[in-house]
């Protein structure tokens, strides 16, 4: 049986049944998304996706709400004053040549990733929109990072940099995580 089948069948049964049961006990509704993050990521590795064509999927929120610029139509706007991560982002993105986008929500990050046609997707976001993109965007492999929420939702999260980077180096083959 082949990885791709087996995250198909994690991302279209066993991810809404998970969702359904965690309409009965609220507080487990992140925990089943992250375990299904987890899983999916498991057999996308597996898969030995290799390819140059990578996307790196960014939520706004990473950007620091003090910041005068705002980043989700263009990136590159960014002063790289060093107050949030996006600096650091957009360095890795340059230095492997990827596709670098911030989206503010799903529906955007569809369209992003329809438009620029990725081979794979290196994805940061919270539980919720991740697991949700993650089979919105299947069978294309996608790894997903969930975001650390220091100040809650939405409001100057953070990503472990050196998880994006393992990540767009197992798609790049520069190493063999």
């Amino acid at each position: 049986m082949s990885c791709r089948w087996i995250r198909g069948l994690t991302l279209k049964i066993l991810y809404p049944l998970l969702i359904l049961t965690s309409s009965f006990s609220k507080n487990r509704k992140e925990s089943y998304q992250r375990f299904i993050i987890n899983l999916n990521n498991k057999l996308v590795k597996r898969e030995k996706v290799r390819t140059k064509n990578i996307l790196l999927l960014l939520p706004h929120c990473l950007q620091i709400d003090e910041c005068n610029n705002r980043l989700t139509y263009n990136i590159y706007n960014c002063e790289r004053c060093g107050k949030c991560e996006i600096k650091d982002l957009i360095e890795i993105a340059d230095n492997n040549h990827l596709n670098l986008f911030v989206a503010t929500g799903g529906s955007l990050a569809k369209r992003i990733v329809h438009d620029v046609k990725p081979e794979a997707v290196v994805a940061v976001a919270c539980e919720n929109d991740l697991s949700s993109g993650i089979i919105d965007t299947y069978p294309l492999p996608v790894l997903g990072i969930p975001n650390e929420r220091p100040f809650g939702p939405c409001l100057n999260t953070r990503v472990d940099l050196e998880k994006i980077k393992d990540a767009i180096g197992f798609f790049s083959n520069n190493n063999e995580k």
